[in-house]
């Protein structure tokens, strides 16, 4: 499998799930995406790493409970300096959600919210740059903002983050602006104001699967539930699935 060494500046580089039974996680992903889970104990306040064939490719975190955040998974976007970036996404219409905080010698997080509300997180690498693989089943394949306010949230990307965009889409019913272009880019903002009422703005992740119709089934089987049924599309079959304790992803094959 070829090996993602690094992201970009600005270019996702990591992605957790919060969740509040990671024993339950941990059996479902390993079987849905053929991962094994790594505690890393109380120095790291019991944090999970999920490898692919020996290569980390996601993280986990206990919910338990005291933030009235429902689980989910998190995107981080690769940054040179956390604290800096931080200030700019405050500066810029968004918020500090994390303040920046060393992880040990591996790094530097912090978590802001966009100009439009969603959170995500920030990533400065030490010794850990992010996830080792990319697009290869069972690892993470995109990543998406669903914004409510998609023109501010393009300009805070742009201004916060140093994005080079791209309109791939300009029509009422597709509004769509990448990272990059073409093969070459590395995540999406999708206006989505038909989110339902009370869905704030979010990121999403799409994971590398080699069959969706089979994956979904396996999901269904391992006590996840179908949120949209597999569907052709130009850039794959898609499907979105909701693990046992609700948290929402996709997966892509």
């Amino acid at each position: 499998m070829p090996k993602h060494d690094s992201a970009p500046l600005g270019a996702p580089c990591w992605v957790d799930l919060f969740t509040c039974d990671p024993d339950t996680s941990k059996a479902f992903y390993g079987r849905l995406l053929g991962w094994t889970a790594e505690d890393t104990g109380e120095e790291f306040g019991g944090y999970i790493n999920f490898h692919k064939d020996g290569v980390p490719v996601a993280g986990a975190m206990h919910n338990d409970g005291t933030h009235g955040i429902p689980d989910l998974w998190s995107v981080y976007l690769a940054t040179a300096d956390t604290k800096a970036t931080a200030d700019a996404a405050a500066a810029n219409g968004g918020s500090v959600v994390v303040q920046a905080a060393d992880v040990g010698e591996l790094g530097t997080m912090a978590v802001v919210t966009d100009a439009g509300g969603a959170a995500v997180g920030l990533w400065q690498p030490g010794l850990f740059p992010g996830f080792g693989l990319i697009n290869e089943p069972g690892s993470p394949a995109w990543f998406q903002l669903n914004a409510r306010d998609y023109d501010a949230s393009v300009r805070f990307y742009q201004d916060v983050f140093g994005w080079d965009t791209h309109v791939m889409s300009d029509t009422p019913e597709f509004r769509y602006t990448t990272l990059g272009e073409g093969d070459a880019a590395l995540a999406g903002i999708m206006d989505a104001t038909f989110l339902p009422e009370g869905v704030p703005a979010h990121w999403s992740v799409f994971f590398r699967v080699a069959d969706a119709d089979a994956a979904l089934a396996t999901a269904v089987d391992l006590g996840g539930t179908v949120v949209m049924p597999a569907e052709d599309t130009p850039y794959g079959r898609l499907a979105g699935v909701a693990d046992p304790t609700g948290a929402q992803f996709q997966i892509v094959s």
